[in-house]
């Protein structure tokens, strides 16, 4: 069945989750900046670090308009339960419960960033370190609910094809940075002598 838009709601929704998938991308690939250290050519680390907070949060205020303008709309049956409840969806469950699992575990993200001082640290990393999921799960879900809109046309495709390069490129270039790093960090190591202690040299 073709989607065609009918309603301002629809459209929103749509434009949404096109800046969305735009967003976790930048979110991901700061993100893996800043763990690496890395410096882009005339921008301090500290303001990486803020586009990667601010960049998620900003997804999360579009990611709540997404949902409630799909819900709200009505045009495709999609309850509030199923936008946060994987699989219960009357309307193409898969797809649209990889959408739910995408947007429990950005949820989950951004609270326990917000709440980072008082958690553990182990905790905290191990809860962020689930956005690495959301993308790959925002992109199957827009691709898949997109077929018959303009998700699957050329130009969203293109779209999603540059932000995964982006993301392909900042972590081969976080891989070959650390690597640099051991390297370096091995060739200036004090070196351990192999003669035992006490015995003549």
């Amino acid at each position: 069945m073709e989607l065609i838009a009918t309603s301002p709601l629809w459209v929103l929704a749509r434009a949404t989750g096109v800046v969305l998938l735009v967003l976790l991308t930048l979110v991901l690939a700061s993100g893996i900046a800043t763990s690496a250290g890395l410096r882009l050519a005339g921008v301090p680390r500290f303001a990486v670090q803020l586009l990667h907070r601010d960049a998620a949060l900003l997804a999360l205020v579009l990611l709540v308009v997404h949902v409630v303008s799909v819900v709200a709309d009505g045009y495709v049956d999609v309850s509030p339960l199923a936008a946060v409840v994987p699989f219960v969806s009357a309307y193409a469950p898969l797809w649209v419960g990889l959408g739910a699992l995408a947007v429990d575990v950005m949820v989950a993200v951004v609270v326990t960033s917000l709440l980072r001082a008082h958690l553990r640290l182990r905790t905290w990393r191990a809860v962020h370190l689930a956005a690495y999921a959301c993308w790959p799960l925002a992109v199957a879900h827009g691709v898949g609910v997109g077929v018959g809109t303009d998700g699957t046309s050329a130009w969203m495709l293109a779209v999603t094809a540059a932000c995964a390069l982006l993301l392909v490129a900042a972590l081969a270039v976080r891989a070959t940075t650390r690597s640099a790093r051991r390297a370096e960090a091995d060739r200036t190591a004090p070196r351990r002598s192999l003669t035992p202690a006490g015995a003549p040299r």
